[in-house]
């Protein structure tokens, strides 16, 4: 695309028509523009546009928004993830060397909106060249800063270090590698000085404004707003480890951060207009810094240690006091934190310091705010996702108990008496005047919660702080006991958080007799109260006794079931909880614990279906939809293997909905919809009904298959119809469609494990007769591979299948088909790939059937295979059956490649509920140990003096050892 007037005119004129209110103007402006940047010299075109001054500032900022995300698609393309969609066409190297040299003097050149987006544009491109595919930029933005600082133009300025504090941040979020801290130094040895020169610079500038008072608020804004960049930066710099540049200059450093802790810019702070926001900015940032000095170099930064400590308890106890200060307050209290928890936290060792802790710092901290309630009402998933689970450490009130469990750590007594007296000042002062002083009892409540401490792998959690039964009858029975599920709604869910963590402690009369209530807050307005309602019943169906013994069981519930189950799908119809995870993991919980009656099941799968019509349309709530689906499941499961006339009921009300999601092309919901599928055809008795038929029909099409997250749930519900409707396969040439199927998997590393389980289930359920025309092509398949990408995965796969052919058709069908693609190619492959990935096998099922099969081999075959490959054979099998699973893998280096689930795309999710049962093609027999040795005792009796030469000469000793234990554990002799 070459830069004329003509290019000026299009541009200009699509990105004008962007911005229309018209929706077809503003499709064929991006559909042109589409077009256009496939073309060559596309961006530096649209670069150029940008610095146009004769072209309107509002077209022009679109053009640098389009410029930015061009960059991001094309400056390093990566491929598409699903197949069949054409790659971007890459920015040539020669256009991008163009824009490089451009776009410095034209982002400094620009209005501050537009400057923004070339700032993140520059930042792209130095994501993938930076620095030593671009090493003309730091000099160059080096050079801008000297230059704009002379001119005191701190606009830009700030611009310039946004730009590099963007580029520099990588040293803080990546590993460290070598590759890493080469970038680094190119960076330290081109900006560590121009920064400290650069901060001491404005440290000067801002000392004379403030010092003369001629520093008016807008002017002031721009260099604190400098120093805090500057501050990012450091951080950036001194996140991997501590560069010599800094040792040096520590104390000029230092000294500065100190005082913007300590000193106050009165025409700033006072002025509003988010001044004070400024400032407490660049304090932040001076806490990030000194927290990573303290974590990182603690000895170095001793000297300067007492001095911050000060300067950041005497600005917290102002700031805690401030509601819109929570950045700063956050960030100071967790430098407190660091150091309360470091050799030197002996200065928080006096009693009047823990208790102007507690007084100054924790309780104003977290005593609820009028923002907390107004998070709590209009944002209900984001207070929880911070409040219950445990996402926030970076608000006020979590951190403020982090600071006291930092103390705890060598003053526990000292913080265990001083909070529990908070705590009872805080319930004395509720019980004073309930109405106006509930906040203190929410802070009591918050406070134990909060300091408790979780047992190491459990949910047990347990406290100093109180007496959890007392305190449970005295502070949380009377608010679950409240009539009104609306009255005081922080309060409540306090109370049902207080119940869900310490639910292991509290004994199963008392909780019991609290159920019921619990059951009537699903019906609370709030949605917080509701959502922790639902998360303390389900909480509380997982409590086990006794390590595995479920605590409370369907008789427990069965009393309240019915009101249960309706208060919580009359939840889901509440504003904003249509689509509530809580209530729906609570359902699915419930329907795995609850003795399901007709009337349950019945009204539960109209509930279930209703909500699935309502979501499918427009699919947001992954987790949600999840639950949703095992809710189904495992009502399936749970009503219809207890009545089995309930199957057609289900069929009636799923159907439809299934269909829906199948015909209206859900995608999200094509795995779910797959196994659920094959959940009732599994229940179903043959013959299998004429519209499962249908559906049988759709999965045997190549599209159904073409994207890999539906391949696993697809290839279970293959596997349903094999097993259900065999007879089935026999018509229209359907087997030869199922090997296609079996073929395409099996060709690719990341299917083949999926192939495999569809050729499995072929062997096993049907007749020889019907599958012998295919056998060749299988084993063509099958060698193929074998000769092209083998791994560990495949070769293992390939001795489960040879062992289930074996076991189903015999010895002989397997040998004749196998030989009759390749002349003695079964010798081959039971030496080359049988033999040595026998031991590898895990699994139960497996196991028995691979050695088993394994067994007969050695028993059938002395005319087949000589005795060194029987014998081989013998000395995998007993390291297969006496070896722990650690031991014998241990032995293949490569093993972890069995097993990975590279097939299962991140988009399909497994239903447990919906988990089919593993079929043991071997019922009948029962140890496979046993097996071993009186199949070769009853061979050797036919054949003596064959098996004692065979051991001599091919089993390890230990091996040896181990068969002869086994023959005496059986009372069998091998002769």
């Amino acid at each position: 695309m070459e830069w004329n007037p003509e290019t000026l005119q299009f541009l200009s004129q699509c990105f004008l028509n962007t911005l229309s209110p018209l929706p077809e103007p503003r499709r064929r402006a991006e559909a042109a523009l589409a077009e256009a940047s496939e073309r060559s010299n596309y961006g530096l075109a649209v670069l150029q546009l940008v610095a146009e001054p004769s072209v309107d500032e509002q077209i022009r900022h679109a053009a640098a928004v389009n410029f930015k995300n061009h960059l991001k698609a094309r400056w390093a393309p990566s491929p598409p993830k699903e197949p069949n969609v054409p790659s971007l066409t890459p920015i040539s190297n020669a256009e991008k060397e163009l824009i490089k040299s451009l776009i410095v003097s034209l982002m400094l050149k620009l209005s501050p909106k537009i400057q923004s987006q070339l700032s993140e544009a520059l930042a792209v491109i130095g994501k993938h060249d930076f620095p030593l595919q671009w090493p003309t930029l730091l000099p160059e933005l080096v050079a801008n800063l000297v230059s704009l600082t002379q001119a005191n133009d701190y606009v830009s300025v700030n611009g310039v270090l946004a730009t590099i504090n963007s580029l520099f941040k990588k040293f803080r979020y990546q590993f460290k590698t070598n590759e890493l801290l080469v970038d680094l130094k190119e960076c330290l040895d081109k900006f560590a000085k121009p920064l400290l020169e650069l901060f001491k610079r404005t440290v000067n500038v801002i000392d004379q404004a403030v010092g003369s008072g001629a520093a008016d608020a807008a002017t002031l804004k721009l260099y604190v707003e400098s120093q805090r960049l500057c501050c990012r930066i450091f951080y950036s710099l001194n996140f991997q480890e501590l560069p010599e540049f800094f040792e040096d200059h520590m104390d000029e450093w230092m000294i500065e951060f100190k005082k913007y802790l300590t000193v106050k810019y009165p025409v700033l702070e006072d002025s509003g207009n988010d001044g004070l926001a400024v400032v407490d900015g660049l304090r932040a940032a001076v806490c990030e810094n000194i927290g990573l000095y303290m974590e990182k170099e603690e000895e170095l930064f001793q000297k300067y240690l007492s001095g911050f400590v000060e300067a950041v308890w005497s600005l917290l106890v102002v700031s805690s006091a401030s509601s819109s200060r929570e950045r700063l307050t956050v960030t100071a209290i967790k430098f407190l934190t660091t150091v309360s928890t470091s050799v030197h936290h002996a200065l928080f060792e006096r009693d009047d310091i823990l208790e102007q802790i507690c007084q100054s710092i924790v309780i104003p901290n977290v005593m609820l705010r009028d923002e907390d309630e107004e998070l709590f009402e209009m944002n209900y998933i984001e207070f929880i996702r911070r409040d219950m689970e445990g996402s926030d450490l970076d608000t006020r009130r979590r951190i403020a108990c982090e600071l006291l469990k930092g103390i705890a750590m060598h003053y526990k007594v000292k913080v265990t008496e001083k909070v529990s007296l908070q705590i009872k000042n805080c319930l004395a002062l509720f019980a004073q005047n309930p109405e106006a002083n509930w906040k203190y009892k929410d802070c009591a409540i918050y406070l134990v919660v909060s300091l408790a401490t979780k047992k190491a792998g459990g949910s047990t959690v347990s406290t100093d702080l109180i007496d959890v039964e007392n305190f449970f009858g005295s502070v949380i029975v009377p608010e679950l006991q409240s009539r009104d599920v609306n009255a005081f709604p922080m309060l409540k869910a306090g109370a049902l958080k207080f119940f869900t963590m310490f639910r292991n402690q509290l004994p199963k009369d008392v909780a019991m007799a609290l159920l019921p209530d619990v059951v009537r807050f699903l019906a609370a307005e709030s949605n917080v109260v509701h959502s922790y309602a639902a998360s303390c019943i389900e909480k509380l169906l997982l409590v086990k006794d006794e390590g595995t013994r479920p605590r409370y069981t369907a008789t427990d519930i069965s009393p309240f079931l019915l009101v249960l189950m309706s208060n919580l799908f009359s939840a889901l119809e509440k504003p904003e909880s249509e689509e509530n995870q809580y209530i729906m993991k609570c359902i699915m919980r419930v329907l795995g614990v609850a003795e399901i009656s007709r009337d349950v099941a019945s009204a539960c799968i109209t509930g279930l279906t209703n909500v699935l019509n309502r979501v499918c349309p427009n699919p947001k709530n992954p987790i949600f939809n999840h639950y949703l689906f095992e809710s189904v499941a495992v009502l399936i499961r749970r009503a219809c293997e207890g009545d089995p006339t309930l199957i057609s009921a289900f069929e009636g009300s799923l159907f439809p909905s299934l269909q829906m999601i199948l015909a209206n092309d859900v995608s999200e919901f094509f795995p779910y919809a797959f196994q659920l599928l094959s959940q009732l055809v599994e229940l179903n008795r043959p013959p299998v009904p004429q519209h499962y038929v249908q559906i049988f029909e759709i999965l045997l099409l190549p599209e159904s298959w073409k994207k890999s997250a539906n391949v696993p749930a697809l290839v279970r519900l293959l596997q349903a119809f094999l097993r259900k409707a065999p007879h089935e396969l026999n018509q229209q040439g359907r087997l030869s469609n199922v090997l296609g199927i079996f073929n395409t998997l099996i060709s690719s590393p990341s299917t083949d494990e999926q192939g495999f389980y569809v050729l499995n289930t072929v062997i096993e359920n049907l007749g020889y007769d019907v599958i012998s025309p295919f056998v060749g092509h299988i084993w063509v398949s099958l060698f193929n591979r074998l000769q092209h990408g083998r791994t560990v995965k495949f070769m293992k796969n390939l001795v489960i299948f040879m062992s289930l052919f074996l076991v189903k058709h015999g010895l002989q069908n397997l040998v004749v088909s196998m030989n009759a693609v390749q002349k003695d190619v079964f010798h081959t492959i039971v030496e080359q790939f049988w033999v040595p990935n026998l031991k590898l096998i895990t699994g139960s099922v497996e196991l028995k059937l691979t050695s088993v099969a394994s067994t007969k081999l050695i028993c059938e075959s002395s005319t087949l295979l000589d005795s060194k490959v029987r014998g081989k054979m013998l000395d995998s099998i007993v390291t297969l059956l006496s070896r722990p699973e650690e031991e014998r893998l241990s032995e293949e280096p490569d093993v972890p490649d069995f097993g990975e689930t590279v097939g299962y795309n991140a988009t399909f999710v497994h239903l447990y509920n919906a988990g089919k049962k593993e079929e043991d093609p071997l019922k009948e027999v029962n140890d496979p140990k046993q097996y071993l040795v009186a199949s070769m005792a009853n061979h050797a009796s036919s054949s003596p003096g064959m098996y004692p030469q065979l051991i001599r000469e091919n089993l390890e000793a230990a091996n040896q050892a181990a068969l002869l234990q086994l023959c005496s554990s059986y009372n069998l002799s091998i002769v």
